[in-house]
């Protein structure tokens, strides 16, 4: 029997992890514009492996140091909130910061940035 995989951050490369399905597409990346970048515009987000473990999310890429993410984050920053692009909607969102940038930044070749959709935010319809 095959667990089922979910794929917390869009365009990377899913986690069989149990808890996984309740951060599926929580996550995603986006350019300079701060629109959606998919594995098709950035062949290198699809060696992107996710994991979760103690409450992070853990990302690694050939040649790259694993990252963690903070899961759980009480979203009460506003100065980290902002919104981004998908397929022609607005997305509020939470940037994860500099360090998830440049990281990424390093993965795709061009300037992105990791961002997650935020808790209160209205349901996200996702390109196929």
């Amino acid at each position: 029997m095959s667990k089922e995989i979910s794929f917390p951050v869009v365009g990377c490369i899913g986690s069989e992890h149990r808890d996984a399905a309740q951060y599926h597409q929580r996550w995603f990346i986006v350019d300079a514009q701060d629109s959606l970048l998919d594995a098709a515009q950035c062949p290198g987000l699809a060696g992107v492996s996710t994991d979760i473990r103690m409450g992070y999310l853990v990302l690694r890429a050939p040649g790259m140091l694993r990252m963690d993410i903070p899961m759980d984050v009480i979203e009460d920053d506003d100065s980290v909130r902002k919104t981004a692009q998908v397929a022609g909607q607005t997305v509020d969102v939470v940037d994860e910061g500099e360090v998830a940038a440049a990281w990424f930044t390093n993965v795709t070749g061009q300037p992105s940035r990791l961002v997650k959709v935020h808790p209160e935010a209205k349901p996200v319809i996702w390109p196929a």
